[in-house]
């Protein structure tokens, strides 16, 4: 059968245009037949010749009324209800035809043949081709995702007709809020509760739910998101109205909702005057500008009509993505922004100042950094390096160069630090506000933007989890308890242009991350996102995940991680006009007692003196605790041993010398 469909479906369209001629000929002859034999009750008339004459008056009408209703140019797989109304008139005057020349040819047909072959010729014309239809229905949709539309509105209806076309969703209910829709039918689909979800994957192998609901709030979305991903099903979406307004994208586009649609919530308004203070008509530099928010603050400052946009980053391959990326968005807006590509490293002092200088910068948002824990615990020298020194390298070329405005972009893990990563992060806020309260900075206004965790970055666990459920898992978390603040990346980039915007002076800006995830929570959500069942495994070297299931399985904290991070150092931060900004009040030290302590820090990192370097972190105020031994990959303790040892009694034999 499947073969035969097949062949059907692949003929030319004018071989089945011929084709469903004939079998609507070789129908009329034996509706015909059949109307006589209901009517006589006998096959007697089979072998008289008058009354198959009147097929040579019937055929040819019937077949050109047909045609000229455009009944053979509908496409049978597609062909909808509104092809009955071509075949009933067609059927009718079939049977006008038939009944007329029986009477004035007088041939022998009874009175009332032609209305039973009427009513015969209409359902078996009409029956073979809703049949065809649902037979190659039938074929296709048995490897189609069962789909539910979660809204029953005038996005949902559109939406289900695009799937009608498609070879890969097979619509089977809507499901709606709504008391009225409920129970109703839309489309030819009941319309059911949200809370009959349950019923639809168990009793009607639903196994995808499509939100069609492109107007309503982020946080609607979300209560809407956290209702549906309880349950084993994969969440795909049409896009957003602002984007289809925008023509960026198409209701029949479907999308896969991201778990950063789940963490995701209503945006606060920008403020223009904030966003625009220190871009509009400016030549603003953004450092690491190939990272996660880095790039996202180059497409926000590049609509911000910035007038130069230098682009400074250590990755060519970024560097060059970037570059790209903002060239193709201004043909987009036709704005007219200089945009230039720097490929360097923020710890050389040199190329920072040459850089300022060279382009008379004017704004700085200083977002280069190493971001992954366990690898600055693994390589401390150079993490040091870049974190402290590279922020300290292009703060100091900012203050020579006069710029206006230098925002550093800092991290939760600088609160309280247990690692490396954090310790300098904390470090580099302090250089910044004691360059702040310098009276030889005063030119230059120095902030720094604090937040956690971004949705997306390549230093998220998202991707992570992302990779891990498509290889079929198991998903690995480091602790049951380990929370996160999330927040998305435009969000957070637009957030650090207006805090960067109300400073004075050494301000930290703390942004409101709302409230902290569980990650073990985070990949159990993920898992059902994915139409998976998240189960716990004790140990993943025996345990299998069965058809549907995917395993969760907890590791261990890595070297230098925290259960649960923190925004705040102190517990009474100030608000600020921005709902979602916050100024935290911070000590810190004079630049005079920080020059000694910074001296001393980059001659261990140039011996590579690992313990040296925790020991001086953690006597600067920087609230260092390390929670794990040293695991760099280069300290060797003992040849630092006996370093010091010789050093020691090359001190001793100076000293006896001197008072020998």
């Amino acid at each position: 059968m499947k073969q035969l469909l097949n062949q059907l479906l692949g003929m030319s369209r004018a071989k089945k245009r011929v084709l469903q001629v004939g079998v609507d000929i070789a129908l009329i002859a034996a509706m015909l037949a059949m109307a006589m034999w209901i009517r006589l009750e006998s096959f007697d008339f089979i072998t008289n010749p008058a009354v198959w004459s009147v097929l040579l008056a019937v055929v040819p009408v019937t077949i050109a009324c047909f045609v000229k209703l455009g009944f053979y140019r509908a496409v049978l797989r597609y062909i909808a209800g509104r092809a009955l109304r071509a075949i009933l008139v067609g059927s009718i005057l079939s049977a006008l035809t038939m009944a007329l020349c029986a009477n004035m040819a007088g041939l022998p047909i009874p009175a009332s043949v032609p209305l039973i072959y009427m009513m015969l010729i209409f359902l078996c014309t009409g029956g073979i081709r809703f049949g065809f239809r649902e037979m190659v229905n039938f074929a296709q949709n048995r490897h189609k995702e069962r789909v539910a539309i979660y809204g029953a509105g005038a996005a949902g209806r559109q939406l289900l007709q695009v799937l009608h076309q498609r070879r890969d969703y097979m619509p089977v209910a809507f499901i709606d809020d709504s008391p009225a829709a409920q129970g109703t039918h839309v489309g030819g689909l009941m319309v059911y509760p949200p809370r009959q979800i349950d019923q639809l994957v168990r009793n009607n192998g639903v196994n995808v739910v499509l939100l069609a609901m492109p107007s309503i709030s982020k946080s609607r979305r979300n209560e809407i998101l956290k209702t549906v991903e309880t349950y084993p099903l994969v969440i795909q979406s049409v896009p957003g109205l602002d984007d289809i307004m925008s023509g960026k994208a198409r209701i029949d586009q479907i999308n896969d909702i991201g778990i950063e649609d789940l963490l995701g919530r209503d945006p606060v308004p920008p403020r223009p005057e904030l966003l625009g203070a220190n871009i509009k008509g400016k030549v603003v530099m953004i450092t690491g500008a190939g990272g996660s928010i880095g790039s996202e603050l180059c497409r926000q400052i590049l609509r911000g009509k910035a007038r130069q946009i230098v682009l400074l980053e250590i990755s060519e391959p970024a560097l060059y993505t970037i570059e790209q990326e903002l060239i193709q968005m201004q043909a987009k807006l036709r704005t007219q922004v200089r945009i230039s590509p720097v490929l360097g490293c923020v710890k050389s002092t040199r190329l920072m100042a040459r850089v300022m200088r060279q382009f008379e910068v004017q704004t700085v948002y200083h977002a280069a950094a190493y971001k992954h824990v366990p690898l600055v615990e693994q390589n401390i020298s150079e993490g040091v390096r870049n974190i402290v020194f590279g922020s300290r390298s292009v703060l100091t070329a900012a203050i020579e160069a006069n710029v206006e405005a230098f925002i550093l972009i800092s991290t939760d893990k600088s609160v309280r630090p247990t690692n490396i990563m954090g310790a300098s992060k904390r470090l580099a806020e302090l250089i910044c506000q004691a360059h702040a309260n310098n009276a030889a900075s005063s030119v230059t206004k120095i902030s720094m933007v604090r937040f956690g965790n971004v949705l997306g970055s390549s230093g998220s666990v998202i991707p992570a989890f992302r990779r891990q459920i498509e290889a079929g898992g198991p998903i690995t978390v480091t602790h049951p308890e380990i929370t996160r603040f999330f927040m998305t990346i435009p969000e957070a980039a637009e957030l650090v242009i207006q805090a960067g915007a109300m400073a004075s002076g050494g301000e930290v800006f703390v942004l409101d991350m709302g409230d902290p995830v569980r990650i073990a929570e985070l990949a159990a959500k993920m898992a059902r996102m994915h139409g998976l069942k998240p189960v716990l495994f004790a140990d993943p070297k025996v345990d299998r995940a069965a058809q549907g299931e995917i395993g969760i399985v907890f590791t261990n904290l890595r070297p230098g991680e925290k259960l649960h991070e923190e925004l705040l150092i102190g517990n009474s931060p100030r608000p600020t006009s921005h709902p979602r900004i916050m100024a935290a009040s911070e000590i810190y030290q004079p630049l005079n007692e920080l020059e000694p302590a910074l001296a001393q820090l980059e001659r261990a990192c140039d011996r590579n003196d690992v313990a040296l370097i925790r020991k001086i972190l953690v006597d600067l105020h920087t609230d260092y605790k390390p929670s794990s031994e040293i695991v760099d990959q280069l300290w060797d303790a003992e040849a630092h041993e006996a370093e010091a040892a010789n050093a020691s009694a090359a001190a001793a034999r100076h000293l006896t010398l001197v008072h020998g």
